[in-house]
């Protein structure tokens, strides 16, 4: 098994090293100190497992098990219980709560193997557990963008509007556009319901970035932004945002 340590603080990750020697058959491929790092060995070394913690600085674990996306597997390492439920939504197969021992860290690690030998059971298992999370999701703070190598980190505030492209999304933010392979439903779903509108299937609206409504024709309008881009409204997405702007 190939795994990757990932932790801000040196001796956490000579714990997890310690541990993982009792463990012949594991191959450490690299230890990182924060979240970049760590988005940029896991994409390039792609092992089977990643031991991570979950505050970091630059990008804290739930950005990078985003980031790197849903086939690389982790065990979250904090010493936060309160993360416990959001950790299974990001892929999880365990959760050590610091300090943790030699023996429940080597429970972990036999969970690990098989579930990643069972990779039905984990997905029926990750699908309850990320009900329940949802239902206790804040909105997102800030959205994540890989670009090869490089990390956009934007904050939603700073987001003009969002459009769809299949299964991507096109994130305009301060003149630039960054693709993002998410749904837009999705990235609706995680964004503040009061300040992001879906006014029409294919464009979700920042309606602090919106400057007037206009009429275009007997049944049809356009949001015109601050910025300058006039987006079409559906009839459904026109009830919503006039309620808002009003």
């Amino acid at each position: 098994m190939k795994v990757i340590i990932v932790d801000d603080e040196m001796l956490a990750r000579g714990v997890v090293r310690e541990y993982l020697a009792e463990h012949g058959d594991v191959e450490v491929l690299a230890e990182c100190g924060n979240g970049f790092e760590a988005v940029k060995a896991i994409t390039e070394l792609e092992p089977d497992l990643v031991f991570l913690d979950i505050q970091m600085p630059k990008l804290d674990g739930f950005e990078v098990a985003e980031l790197v996306g849903s086939k690389t597997r982790f065990i979250f390492a904090t010493a936060f219980d309160q993360y416990a439920i959001k950790a299974f939504d990001h892929h999880a197969l365990d959760y050590l709560l610091k300090p943790f021992s030699q023996q429940r860290f080597d429970q972990a690690l036999a969970h690990a193997r098989a579930s990643l030998g069972d990779r039905g059971t984990e997905a029926a298992v990750e699908a309850v557990v990320r009900d329940v999370a949802s239902t206790r999701a804040r909105p997102l703070g800030r959205v994540l963008i890989r670009d090869g190598a490089k990390v956009h980190v934007i904050p939603a505030e700073k987001i003009d509007y969002i459009e769809a492209q299949d299964d991507y999304v096109q994130v305009h933010t301060e003149g630039k556009a960054l693709l993002k392979n998410q749904r837009l439903s999705e990235l609706e779903s995680q964004l503040e319901a009061e300040k992001f509108f879906r006014i029409h299937r294919s464009y979700l609206v920042n309606i602090e970035c919106v400057s007037r409504i206009e009429q275009v024709s007997k049944d049809s309008h356009v949001a015109v932004l601050k910025s300058g881009p006039r987006l079409p409204i559906s009839r459904s997405g026109y009830q919503k945002i006039r309620t808002a702007i009003q």
